[in-house]
């Protein structure tokens, strides 16, 4: 399932997937959870040579990594992490999919009893323009990095970089890097504390670790 609005040239990498393709170590054995079209984990195999496997929910998205000769198969990451043995996986990745799962809170958990190291992407529903749109306008954000309407979203659960950082620590999980990026996935060079890069930053990309 594609929930990234991110349009690229072909053969182009979106910025994202380089961030997390920077945090990966070579050769590691690599479980992407919402693969969507196989994007992100062929650049790991290209660049990072990684052991990779992936889980897809659409089976569109599961043809079109399977065409790419990646091994993806379908499944939820709501129902069927719990089918992995703790500490199956160097990393496991959860890009720009969380905020669609149904239990976030309980994913993340599974994320880290399944991975040494787990990567996850998010978008910022506290960006700076979704909190204008909905002072001055009074109506649920569309922007061009979040182009759903509020009845047509698949987007279930509406977070902040500071929301996932509290989760975090809820959770008893560290966060070893944090890399905040625009909405085309540029890096936003600026070292500031949280509340900023939650106003500015229209997405990042965390590795925990527990």
């Amino acid at each position: 399932m594609n929930l990234s609005p991110i349009q690229t040239k072909p053969g182009e990498t979106r910025g994202d997937h380089k961030v997390v393709a920077s945090l990966v170590p070579h050769g590691a054995r690599v479980l992407d959870i919402g693969s969507e079209d196989g994007a992100l984990l062929d650049l790991l195999a290209r660049e990072r040579q990684v052991d990779g496997r992936g889980i897809e929910l659409s089976q569109e998205g599961v043809n079109r990594c399977v065409s790419r000769g990646l091994s993806v198969i379908q499944g939820d990451a709501d129902t069927d992490l719990t089918d992995y043995p703790d500490h199956a996986f160097d990393v496991v990745i959860l890009s720009q999919t969380l905020q669609a799962t149904r239990e976030p809170k309980r994913v993340v958990s599974e994320l880290l009893r399944i991975g040494q190291q787990v990567i996850v992407s998010i978008p910022n529903f506290a960006h700076w323009r979704n909190r204008a749109q909905l002072l001055f306008r009074g109506r649920m954000p569309v922007t061009k990095y979040l182009p759903y309407e509020w009845y047509d979203t698949p987007n279930i659960h509406f977070c902040s970089l500071r929301d996932f950082v509290e989760l975090c620590r809820e959770l008893d999980a560290n966060v070893e890097k944090a890399v905040a990026l625009s909405g085309k996935g540029n890096k936003i060079p600026v070292n500031a504390p949280w509340w900023v890069w939650n106003l500015i930053a229209e997405q990042a990309v965390f590795l925990l670790k527990r």
